[in-house]
Formats: C-alpha cells, structure tokens, sequence
C-alpha cells in the first residue's frame, strides 16, 4: 500500500515498528542527527516552542528539561498524537493533531523545530512562510531532513537488510519519490541543497549554519557500524533566523 504524509503510522503494526526502530541508542537519528539538531537549538530556556512533526513526544522532554517555557506539538498522525497524550502530562506541553502541509499558525513562537518531517511535504514553500511568520522577531527554524543524496534515486535500497553502497543519480530531478520502508512504500519528496536554500531565503530567513551531521565515534559502540555511516550523509539541518 502507498503512504503519503504520515498515514503510514496509522497502521498498528507499522507504527510499532517503527516506534521500537526508532528508540534504538544507536538510530542514525538518535546517534547523529539529535546532538548536531541540539547544539544548534542552544539555549532554550524559557522558549516558547513550536515542534512541527512531533511523533510521540519523546523531543518534549529533553527540551523541558532543559528549560522551555512551553512546549506545542503538532503531527498529522493520531497514533503519535495518542501517543504523547498518554506519555506526557503537563500544563507546560500540548499536543495537537493538525496536517502540515496546510499549516496555519496563529500564535508566536521564539524557536520552531522539525526533524526529518519536511521531505514528506510536497508543498514547502508554504509551509516555510508560514513558520517564517509565526517566529518572533530574531526567532529560529531549525529543520533536519533526509539528505539529498539519499532521496535522489528512483531506484530505492529494499530495507530488508543493511546497506553498505549508495547510489546518487537523478539529483538534479526534484520531486515525488516511492521508497520502500518496513514492507511498506511511502511518498517522498527529494529536493537538492539548492533546492532548500532557495526556499528558506525566498521566505526571508537568514541562513545561520548548515549541518550534515558526520557521525562522531563516541557515539557508536560497533566501529563497524561506525564505519559504515561515515560513508555518506544521511542528514541535512539548516538553522535559519528571521
């Protein structure tokens, strides 16, 4: 079955999965692309923050924690939205169920977040004026999503074991991509560097830093596994300023 968007985690089994896939130590989004997406968030206390893509709400915690004043989720996924309700239970955070690629914001925030939800957007540019007007004057956008090199191919990796070679063609051809995932096919949209940049200047922002999340050793246990993400990028995070 072809999912688009977030349909895919209504499906139990598939939102299981990927929820076990998801919590392992050495995830590539755990072990590479959190602490580079954390160092650039920086100081966050008393933020008011907006995390576009929550999932289940495991990213609130680390960032109450670490001082936010309040803290709003939105996801188009009613199991992740369940989810967090059910996990989370404090009058500094809510959850809300809501379809990023109409998103309206009406209230202002210091940072907005996402990761790795944007290249499942197929209408950015919207999305991007849209944060753009809801951050506060010196607010941030920091956004992680697949590297470009990992979505340019038409002919997608199975999934059904680890890979250890890429292919990169069709770059420079934007646009809809099928990828096969945990015996399931889901919709992406591959998009170059240039792509993003563009994007995020059209909309107003200030590029402050851009980061491809290189692995760091200390994260890694397998030096194998270590090895074998340090072959090509698996992340692309911008840190944009209005």
């Amino acid at each position: 079955m072809l999912h688009k968007g977030s349909s895919a985690y209504e499906e139990k089994e598939f939102f299981e999965n990927f929820q076990s896939r998801r919590q392992r130590k050495e995830s590539p989004n755990n072990a590479m692309e959190k602490p580079v997406l954390l160092e650039l968030l920086g100081n966050v206390h008393d933020k008011d923050v907006l995390d576009l893509g929550c999932g289940d709400g495991q990213f609130s915690k680390e960032l109450l924690d670490a001082g936010v004043l309040h803290y709003r989720g939105m996801d188009g996924s009613k199991n992740m939205i369940d989810s967090a309700l059910a996990n989370f239970q404090t009058d500094k955070a809510a959850f809300q169920l809501g379809d990023l690629e109409s998103l309206k914001l009406k209230e202002s925030y210091d940072l907005i977040v996402s990761r790795m939800v944007l290249h499942y957007i197929e209408n950015l540019d919207h999305l991007m004026y849209e944060v753009y007007k809801a951050l506060k004057p010196g607010g941030q956008f920091v956004f992680s999503v697949m590297h470009p090199v990992i979505t340019a191919t038409f002919d997608h990796f199975s999934g059904k074991e680890k890979r250890s070679h890429w292919v990169v063609d069709n770059y420079f051809e934007t646009g809809k991509r099928v990828e096969a995932w945990m015996d399931h096919s889901v919709v992406k949209y591959h998009r170059t560097i240039e792509d993003y940049i563009s994007l995020t200047l059209r909309a107003g922002f200030k590029i402050r830093n851009l980061k491809e999340a290189a692995p760091r050793k200390s994260a890694f246990a397998d030096e194998e596994e270590f090895n074998r993400r340090s072959k090509i990028p698996l992340f692309l995070i911008l840190q944009l300023q209005k």
